[in-house]
């Protein structure tokens, strides 16, 4: 399998620790040609949507993980999901002056970190916290041990061209050498940002750890998609209401919504609206507005 847009997970024989490398290419530049983000944003996104892909790798439901950056500066939300079938995509709000700056600035104060498992059958899980740590990376192991008290070492990079990242975390309860996690973290931390955005998961695991026993399981497919769909559309409409969206083509002759992800537009006219509710509904407002 090419290693452009691959996730590799891998496990310690001799330690508890479990990890996972991912590589997105052509996920990553679906992205990013879909909206015309400054530097600052893509710096953030690029580093996001790796990480979501890496904590979704360990997943055991249907459904998707939702990864949420809230701030009160430049930056007003960036927001990256990955679902168990390994498909990803992201989005950001922010000022129109945005530059670059570091994290902690782009945020502003009083921002927040979110996670929320989603999953296709049953109840969301929400986590929340404040913001702590001047990376994406450092702010996802805060986030992992104070959330699952669980020990977590994230490494991210990205440009234009690739999203990457590497992470390892300490197994509660596992076999092997239980005092080993400072090595296997002291290793990863000579893994330079240019070697993860180039070389391939095989290459870097032997770069890393070719002196441990380290059992690498297949390769998984990553890829960009988008569940936006008239549909779903439609249905956040009827929550909208008749009158509203009836008001709104009478004032407007359509109501059109584009997705904050994929960009797609959705255009909804008078038919479609009496279609949506199931019955003449912009009858009823012009007769109620005369």
């Amino acid at each position: 399998m090419n290693q452009a847009d691959t996730l590799q997970r891998f496990l310690f024989d001799g330690v508890p620790v479990r990890g996972a490398l991912v590589r997105l290419d052509g996920a990553w530049q679906q992205v990013v040609s879909r909206h015309n983000y400054p530097a600052a944003v893509r710096h953030v996104l690029g580093q996001m949507i790796a990480a979501s892909s890496l904590l979704a790798a360990n997943l055991k439901f249907d459904g998707t993980l939702i990864m949420q950056l809230h701030g009160k500066g430049a930056l007003r939300l960036a927001v990256a999901e990955c679902t168990n079938e390994r498909t990803v995509r992201a989005t950001a709000r922010f000022d129109a002056a945005i530059t670059d700056a570091p994290l902690a600035e782009l945020l502003g104060e009083g921002g927040t970190f979110v996670v929320t498992l989603e999953p296709k059958e049953g109840e969301p899980w929400q986590g929340i916290v404040a913001l702590e740590g001047d990376s994406i990376a450092q702010m996802l192991e805060n986030y992992m041990q104070r959330s699952e008290q669980l020990d977590t070492r994230l490494i991210l990079a990205c440009n234009d061209d690739t999203a990457a990242g590497l992470l390892l975390q300490r197994l509660p309860d596992g076999h092997g050498d239980v005092e080993g996690w400072p090595h296997v973290v002291a290793l990863a931390d000579t893994l330079q940002q240019d070697e993860l955005l180039t070389l391939g998961a095989d290459d870097i695991l032997y770069r890393l750890y070719h002196q441990e026993t380290v059992r690498v399981f297949d390769p998984e497919q990553v890829s960009f998609a988008c569940n936006c769909s008239e549909e779903r559309v439609g249905e956040m409409l009827k929550l909208l209401g008749g009158q509203e969206a009836a008001d709104v083509v009478l004032e407007q002759g359509s109501i059109e919504i584009g997705c904050e992800y994929c960009g797609q537009r959705y255009v909804f006219d008078e038919d479609d609206v009496n279609r949506l509710f199931n019955f003449d509904v912009m009858a009823a407002v012009r007769e109620a507005r005369h």
